[in-house]
């Protein structure tokens, strides 16, 4: 399937009650090539009227988080979960959620980003859900703001939505410091090529996800690189998160 076929069954969508009182379905705008994939909850009044993603006041506060990052919004391919507007900014039904995410799966796979930024808990929760990630409680959704996963070949990194800082300002610093997280991983940790994982790594001696999580990953939240940046020593077989693993200890003293 071609991304214009999807967006043409987006279009006409008749699956759920949304259809009766939506004026636009949304389809998901942006670079076909980007390595991020903002996924937003659904579209909101002003969104609905022109057709398009983030016009409104939410969008205005996402340019300008986006804008701190350093990242244009040209270079990311944008989405939601829902893709009709909730009346009166409800919120999503379960069995909207179901008859809509198809399209988003399709969507995940016809861009296939490196990065999939959920943004809010209903977003969160279906992606969480769709890689087999821990299921949380909406009260705890918040302490996992900013972390990222890594899952079936995809870094996911949650982020609240824009739309929670025009209802508290109190969280601009939160926000611009969790979606200052997206820059980051799209750049590799400068120690990289002569970080003693990268070898164990490709010896077969450590898994994967450390390489994902950290060195190509949030290599700013690795200990490894902030003692190396301190000029602190550490040993080779301290692992990203400052755990020392014997194994490792074993394979350096051979």
């Amino acid at each position: 399937m071609e991304i214009d076929e999807l967006n043409k069954m987006i279009k006409g969508c008749k699956k759920c009650r949304l259809s009766e009182t939506r004026i636009n379905a949304l389809c998901g705008e942006g670079n076909l090539n980007a390595k991020i994939m903002l996924i937003a909850q659904a579209p909101g009044e002003k969104e609905d009227k022109e057709g398009k993603m983030f016009v409104g006041p939410s969008g205005k506060v996402l340019d300008e988080l986006l804008s701190t990052a350093g990242i244009a919004r040209q270079e990311t391919y944008m989405t939601n979960l829902v893709k009709c507007m909730l009346p009166k900014y409800r919120k999503p039904k379960q069995d909207e959620i179901e008859a809509c995410s198809y399209y988003l799966d399709e969507e995940i796979k016809l861009i296939n980003p490196e990065i999939l930024a959920p943004l809010g808990y209903y977003a969160t929760a279906h992606i969480f859900q769709r890689y087999g990630i821990l299921s949380l409680s909406r009260a705890e959704f918040s302490s996992i703001y900013g972390r990222l996963f890594w899952a079936k070949d995809k870094k996911i990194l949650p982020l609240p939505h824009p739309a929670s800082l025009l209802h508290n300002p109190d969280l601009r610093q939160d926000l611009t410091k969790g979606y200052g997280k997206l820059r980051v991983l799209l750049i590799d940790c400068k120690w990289y090529p002569v970080c003693p994982m990268k070898r164990f790594y490709e010896k077969g001696k450590l898994d994967k996800k450390w390489i994902e999580l950290y060195c190509k990953g949030d290599w700013e939240s690795c200990v490894r690189y902030q003692m190396e940046e301190e000029g602190k020593p550490h040993p080779d077989w301290m692992l990203p998160d400052g755990t020392l693993d014997e194994k490792l200890q074993r394979q350096s003293e051979k």
